[in-house]
């Protein structure tokens, strides 16, 4: 179970559609109506810079919070700005103000990625697993990650023609509702806890207990 909940981390970490925002930035900010390639090119930045800001805000947080008040509520972000995102790009006007709040949507999202699920995933799976198996069970997380990475990446220009940007951007915002359900569920808290504590969790995991 351990290992698995490693694993679906990497998952939801990349199926709510981080990469495809980071990646295809420039493409999605052209399409809200931004005119110029230096404009979106420029916004682009600021996606980046946001990304950066808030991780590092999210590495000031974690051992004040806990990494589950910190998960949870990025998540939440998401869900709340993919779905927005997808309402906006519903109405088929592109442009002017409408277009500089689908930016500052994009930038909420990612901002929201980066405080949760972005750096807390990499923390977890070096906390969660037993010494024994630590090793190979990161690593199995870790190449799960970069698995669905690339088929994600490789899929979103695919998925967008045939679903649309709308559509697209709801898929990641449902994605996003079982990611967090899947973190409350059986995500536990490791703040200030040791090994052995962390561990006990798995034993009451499988006498039915949820998270906590």
């Amino acid at each position: 179970p351990v290992l698995l909940i490693g694993m679906g981390l990497a998952i939801f970490q990349q199926i709510t559609g981080i990469n495809t925002v980071i990646y295809y930035a420039p493409t999605i900010i052209r399409s809200t109506g931004i005119p110029s390639a230096s404009g979106a090119i420029l916004a682009t930045a600021g996606i980046g810079l946001v990304n950066v800001l808030l991780t590092v805000v999210s590495m000031w947080l974690i051992d004040r919070i806990g990494r589950r008040p910190l998960l949870l509520a990025g998540i939440g972000g998401m869900v709340i700005t993919m779905g927005a995102l997808g309402l906006l790009f519903r109405t088929h006007v592109n442009g002017g103000s409408l277009a500089t709040l689908e930016v500052v949507l994009l930038m909420a999202y990612v901002a929201s990625f980066a405080v949760g699920l972005g750096p807390i995933f990499w923390l977890l799976i070096s906390e969660i697993y037993p010494l024994k198996i630590r090793g190979e069970a990161e690593g199995t997380a870790a190449a799960t990650n970069w698995v669905f990475n690339f088929l994600v990446s490789l899929t979103f220009l695919t998925l967008v023609q045939v679903m649309g940007a709308s559509d697209s951007f709801w898929l990641y915002g449902l994605l996003s509702v079982a990611a967090w359900i899947f973190c409350y569920r059986l995500v536990p808290e490791t703040k200030g806890r040791t090994l052995e504590e962390i561990e006990a969790t798995w034993h009451k995991r499988g006498q039915g207990h949820v998270a906590t």
